[in-house]
């Protein structure tokens, strides 16, 4: 039986997503931090939304204490949320981040300047902040289209700026970005590595079927490729490697996954959990293909010693769209030649 969380928690998180949460709860398994409150700005899309609440129930469940909160409920909600989350914060030793791009976390962290940060992964975001932590640059989404900043952006400048000051190692902040990914420390922060100990803990090993189960993306929602161009290839690796199933992205929209079912046959799978606690629980392929993405590294130490077989499928150059930052092939390219070489991978084309 899990002893009840404290009263007042010591540590604080600030999770937006399923994925941040997960690697919250793989970051306290590995401190050993049972001091921790884990605040849930929730987000407005329903799988984000339904996802969430299952992970705080599983948060729950190991003793951490877990607070909902509406942080984009109309008019008046961020106002709210500020008054009611300042004392946790200002009391907090420690305080964990899912994503340091997103603006709701960097106008909190504008409240006071705490003393320890925490940040985990919540995709490959992380290899971006880390190289722009050691650049020095300001904090920007690999996939935004390198253009000048909007009225909205100039605004919030000032808020981004001095987040990115306390999201950084300095004088009496220390800096830990805890990750299944391979990235440099920024000078001054330490690296910890994700083994998704706790993962395989409470899940599995997974029941492995025959087939072959093939992972989506969401980067045709952020306009980095061509619907048409994504979809032929689901098609070709499909049968190419007798693919049956399809695990939707939980940005995925309902018409694109409508199109790829006609169209391939696959039988979409919505996950109502992270696809790491998914591939674990079971039953999943013996091989599972995955475009660059985060569960390219997230995977192979979930699955570590289960038989599974990650494959990694490029991104062409051809796929890009003319809205696609003009990062992104030498991104997503690195994404897939890093799995290669920290797991073994192996890299398909479609």
């Amino acid at each position: 039986m899990t002893s009840a969380p404290p009263a007042t928690p010591s540590h604080l998180a600030f999770v937006e997503s399923p994925v941040q949460l997960l690697n919250v709860l793989e970051w306290a398994c590995h401190a050993g931090r049972p001091d921790l409150l884990v605040v849930v700005l929730s987000p407005t899309d329903p799988m984000s939304r339904g996802q969430l609440r299952r992970m705080a129930r599983l948060a729950r469940d190991e003793g951490y204490a877990v607070r909902w909160q509406e942080a984009r409920g109309g008019r008046g909600a961020l106002p709210r949320a500020l008054r009611d989350l300042a004392p946790a914060l200002l009391r907090a030793e420690r305080v964990v981040v899912g994503d340091p791009f997103s603006r709701y976390v960097q106008l909190l962290l504008t409240l006071f300047g705490p003393r320890a940060v925490t940040v985990v992964d919540d995709g490959t975001a992380t290899m971006e902040f880390a190289a722009q932590l050691t650049r020095g640059e300001r904090l920007v989404r690999w996939h935004r289209r390198g253009r000048a900043r909007d009225a909205r952006e100039l605004a919030l400048a000032p808020v981004t700026a001095l987040a990115r000051r306390r999201l950084a190692p300095g004088r009496g902040r220390a800096v830990e970005i805890f990750t299944a990914l391979p990235v440099e420390a920024p000078e001054g922060a330490t690296v910890t590595a994700n083994r998704f100990a706790w993962t395989r803990a409470r899940f599995g090993p997974p029941r492995l079927t025959w087939g072959a189960d093939l992972v989506g993306t969401s980067l045709v929602e952020t306009g980095v490729v061509d619907p048409d161009r994504y979809t032929g290839a689901v098609a070709a690796l499909a049968a190419a490697h007798g693919a049956t199933r399809y695990f939707a992205h939980r940005r995925e929209s309902v018409e694109k996954l409508h199109r790829i079912a006609v169209e391939t046959g696959l039988e979409i799978v919505r996950p109502d959990l992270p696809l790491e606690l998914i591939a674990r629980r079971g039953p999943i392929g013996r091989t599972v293909l995955s475009f660059p993405s985060t569960v390219v590294h997230t995977l192979p130490a979930a699955l570590a010693g289960t038989g599974v077989t990650i494959t990694v499928c490029r991104i062409a150059p051809e796929w890009l769209r003319e809205t696609a930052s003009p990062r992104a092939q030498g991104f997503l390219a690195g994404v897939a030649e890093s799995a290669r070489s920290a797991h073994g991978l192996s890299l398909t084309a479609a």
